[in-house]
């Protein structure tokens, strides 16, 4: 019988495995059909305490692809929690009729308490401000295929470097590779926390800080841009006084490099334009669709299939 993996954080897979499920990824592009009917009769249990829309399709749609099915929630209001279950509860309940588990949960470490209660695999689909492993592989998955590398590269993170999860986990994946170097562009209030400069620091990965976004682009193989999130406010007047403090014009983009190029996790709201869209650099809706490959691709690792 196989060890019963979890994926809470990123750095519960090695590079190795990363790069595994990258080419798995890009063997299900290239050969859909070897896949189709691999997990038959498996199921995949969707639980989302929190709103989401590109995870929990993306989640379905890769297990769908694979031939299995999808049980679940999309909201905590929908499940027991309502009526005061706990999560370890839900978890053990939902291992009895899934094989594979997807956790989203607007509290911090809630995962790895389901983790530590599930008799199947726990994927973090993202809690609180604290990790979204998946979200990274899919960064990552996007980074592979179009910048053909996942070494020497500068990569631009701007906007909500305090709370962004996404921000956090992508750095923690990156900052193992060769050659990788970060530019933080954030206002003060929102920049990166001094934990995540410390481990960039103890693992000697270059990095710097500005307030400039136009000064930052010519330099940027990768620009990576986030929403500042209303939800991880406690003040509406911070909200309110931060959340326009970078928005990418198309314009813009005229010293950055030709084969940059531009991400987001997804939802925008203002921090880019519409204008960009059509701009060849612009890669967040492709970054949306490699996130149904590479979950395809974990689907199959935490199951013992690939």
């Amino acid at each position: 019988m196989n060890e019963l993996r979890h994926l809470i954080n990123i750095t519960d897979l090695s590079v190795d495995e990363i790069d595994h499920m990258i080419d798995v990824a890009d063997d299900i592009i290239d050969h859909p059909e070897l896949y189709q009917d691999i997990c038959a009769h498996k199921k995949l249990a969707t639980l989302f305490f929190e709103p989401s829309t590109r995870t929990r399709l993306s989640f379905t749609a890769a297990m769908m692809e694979l031939g299995g099915n999808v049980l679940g929630f999309d909201q905590a209001s929908s499940s027991s929690t309502s009526k005061g279950e706990s999560v370890s509860d839900t978890i053990v309940m939902a291992s009895c009729y899934a094989d594979i588990i997807a956790m989203r949960h607007p509290k911090e470490g809630a995962p790895f308490v389901a983790a530590n209660h599930a008799m199947v695999p726990v994927i973090n689909a993202g809690d609180g401000g604290h990790f979204h492993p998946t979200q990274t592989l899919t960064d990552l998955m996007t980074i592979h295929r179009k910048m053909g590398r996942m070494k020497d590269l500068t990569i631009g993170l701007c906007g909500d470097l305090k709370f962004g999860r996404t921000v956090h986990s992508l750095i923690e994946a990156m900052m193992r590779y060769d050659n990788i170097r970060f530019i933080m562009i954030s206002p003060e209030e929102l920049d990166l926390p001094s934990y995540m400069k410390e481990k960039l620091d103890a693992a000697g990965v270059e990095w710097s800080e500005t307030g400039s976004l136009d000064d930052a682009i010519p330099q940027l193989d990768v620009l990576y841009m986030t929403r500042v999130q209303r939800e991880r406010f406690f003040n509406e007047e911070d909200y309110i006084r931060l959340k326009d403090s970078f928005i990418l014009r198309r314009r813009m983009l005229e010293p950055a490099k030709e084969d940059m190029i531009v991400m987001h996790p997804l939802p925008r709201v203002n921090e880019i334009s519409t204008d960009v869209d059509d701009d060849p650099r612009a890669a967040y809706f492709y970054q949306a669709l490699m996130g149904k490959y590479i979950r395809m691709a974990l689907i199959l690792f935490l199951l013992g299939m690939k």
